[in-house]
């Protein structure tokens, strides 16, 4: 069956079955993992500590159930369309509300649209949770080209952030939303701001998760007038750039030789993500199935595992960062400075955030900046009630969604 978009372009339903034999092959590897030996000092020092992974691991092939996380996600309405050359899968979730506001909401590394799930009830259907259905949103969830059910990029560059949101704005036309909010976190948030340059005249708002405090390729971030959160989110975002950015020089320089691991591999695979689920979640909260939920987390690394995302989106973190360098040199290496005009903006900090509305709005652009004690570079997952308020405080109760009807 098809569903015709009212452009004529071809939605097509999706449902995720994932092969037996696919199963079977990754409990087989699990089962035959060739571990290293611990690190010679404790604790998360020089990366996942060999117990942990082992534990994470071994529910992983015997105590998670895939299956019946599967049902659940094909509960959800899932689709692919095809624009230009590159298929994207989505979710489309629509309110009851018929006069509710279309949000687009973009994950980042290494997410998919699992990231949304403990979101998507209250946003979509405040009334079923007790809250205002004036408050309510049509949620449209796509997977990024590489990730998930979205295949790789036909051709080496698709997956810049430009691109992707193109994509994105074609998506959004050919569903019949003239109108709509963003939302990004993480690669997410790029996608976001990209949107705003190319199709801010459709755009009610833009509202933003994930970000940090400059630019990671940068030099480090001159502290000296900045005091209290700033000054800590700062020393933190410094401590980051010196020491936590392995993963994305590998990514964005030889992403084909880290392909072969995380293709091979569902132990490296999954210490690959779960590293990242400790670095970047609320510091207050040791372990990463402690700060999110540990079946969500395993949803999202299988996910990666069975489509091969590991590889492919590390080719898209290649990409997206040799687009970030041309354009760099084209504005003499400065990147830009704030938020340019545009769509409304509103940004939560979350506590492993680094960012700072003095570094990253010296204009004054954004109207809506909300701090919060809890969570971090997950909100859907880690806080899901602080960021479900919060992109109803941005939308409705300043009226944009209103605005944008």
């Amino acid at each position: 069956m098809r569903i015709t978009s009212p452009d004529g372009a071809a939605v097509r339903p999706f449902t995720i079955a994932v092969p037996e034999a696919a199963l079977d092959d990754l409990r087989r590897r699990l089962a035959a993992t060739r571990w290293p030996p611990a690190a010679p000092v404790g604790g998360w020092e020089r990366g996942v500590p060999l117990g942990y992974l082992k534990r994470l691991a071994e529910y992983w092939a015997d105590g998670y159930d895939w299956r019946r996380h599967e049902s659940e996600l094909n509960e959800l309405p899932q689709y692919v369309t095809t624009i230009g050359d590159q298929t994207v899968h989505f979710m489309h979730i629509r309110s009851p509300e018929p006069d509710a506001l279309p949000l687009i909401l973009t994950h980042g590394w290494p997410s998919s649209p699992v990231e949304f799930l403990r979101v998507i009830a209250a946003l979509s259907d405040p009334r079923s949770v007790g809250a205002d259905p004036a408050a309510a949103f049509h949620l449209v969830i796509p997977s990024l080209p590489g990730y998930g059910f979205s295949p790789p990029p036909p051709r080496p560059g698709w997956g810049n952030l430009f691109a992707v949101a193109a994509a994105w704005a074609e998506l959004m036309s050919r569903l019949g939303y003239a109108r709509y909010g963003v939302h990004g976190t993480d690669v997410g948030a790029g996608v976001a701001e990209m949107l705003a340059m190319i199709d801010g005249s459709r755009i009610a708002g833009l509202h933003v998760t994930g970000t940090v405090a400059a630019m990671p390729f940068g030099p480090p971030l001159d502290v000296d007038g900045l005091s209290g959160r700033d000054r800590a989110r700062g020393e933190r975002f410094n401590a980051y750039r010196a020491d936590g950015l392995g993963y994305l020089h590998l990514q964005a320089t030889r992403p084909q030789t880290l392909a072969y691991s995380l293709s091979d591999s569902p132990a490296g695979q999954l210490a690959w993500i779960v590293e990242k689920f400790h670095e970047w979640t609320d510091p207050a909260i040791e372990e990463p199935d402690a700060a999110v939920d540990c079946d969500q987390l395993l949803t999202n690394a299988s996910i990666f595992w069975f489509a091969g995302a590991g590889a492919s989106s590390a080719h898209a973190t290649y990409d997206g960062i040799q687009a970030w360098r041309a354009s760099a040199a084209r504005s003499n290496g400065s990147g830009g400075s704030g938020a340019p005009p545009g769509p409304r903006r509103g940004v939560a900090v979350f506590a492993a955030d680094t960012a700072i509305r003095s570094v990253m709005d010296p204009s004054g652009h954004i109207e809506h900046w909300s701090e919060f004690d809890r969570g971090g570079h997950f909100p859907a997952m880690e806080a899901p009630d602080l960021l479900v308020d919060d992109l109803r405080t941005f939308f409705h109760a300043r009226g944009i969604g209103a605005a944008a009807a």
